[in-house]
């Protein structure tokens, strides 16, 4: 049977990022990645709604080539008013998720979406709680390997899912790409999702005309 990732793309993804990726798949969307070398760094005075969405719109822009409707987002982990960024020390891994223990965060995901019919913007917001952490667990999380390229040094998705007691918002928005504000832009865009189950249709009306055959 045909899977969605050998169906003609229908999007660029403005992103290197695994997990942005399995998530377009998981709504069967078709996709090539493009990923965007732009300055990340917060402006002077942004705040870090204004900072996501401009980081969004930027790296949609940057890939944007007329031939494709192309996808952009950017994710900032928030606490206290200031942006987390990736820590590249196990101090700065351990720092991060001292300030992130017992207490409430937000992460901020703009998704944003360049094609024919013109450039729409979204923001999710979600609010994320964590447990009390154990400065011996912190650093185990860090030799685990996978904080080192995460915004706020966590992985939702992964081992960290054990440190979150509460979350409002959305589940695929912290992991990187909300997906209902995504299938909102695709959708008034034009741009077929659910790719999976046309592929599904087609293949199974394959095997009958085979079986008949």
């Amino acid at each position: 049977m045909p899977s969605v990732s050998s169906l003609p793309p229908v999007l660029l993804l403005a992103s290197a990022s695994p997990r942005r990726r399995e998530l377009l798949w998981q709504i069967g969307v078709p996709h090539r990645i493009a990923p965007a070398g732009i300055d990340e760094r917060r402006q002077p005075g942004e705040t870090p709604a204004d900072c996501v969405r401009r980081l969004a719109l930027a790296k949609a822009d940057a890939a944007w080539r007329h031939e494709l409707p192309v996808l952009g987002a950017d994710t900032a982990v928030v606490a206290d008013g200031e942006m987390l960024g990736k820590p590249a020390t196990a101090a700065e891994a351990a720092a991060m998720l001292a300030r992130l223990a017992g207490r409430v965060h937000e992460v901020l995901t703009a998704v944003a979406l360049i094609g024919a019919r013109g450039r729409e913007l979204l923001l999710s917001r979600s609010e994320v709680r964590f447990r009390e952490l154990a400065p011996a667990e912190c650093a185990r999380y860090w030799q685990s390997g996978e904080a080192r390229d995460k915004a706020g040094g966590y992985a939702i998705q992964g081992l960290a899912a054990v440190f979150v007691s509460e979350l409002r918002g959305s589940y695929s928005g912290v992991m990187g790409l909300p997906l209902f504000e995504t299938a909102a832009l695709l959708d008034a865009a034009g741009v077929p999702r659910w790719q999976i189950a046309g592929a599904a249709v087609a293949g199974a009306a394959a095997d009958v005309a085979e079986g008949a055959g």
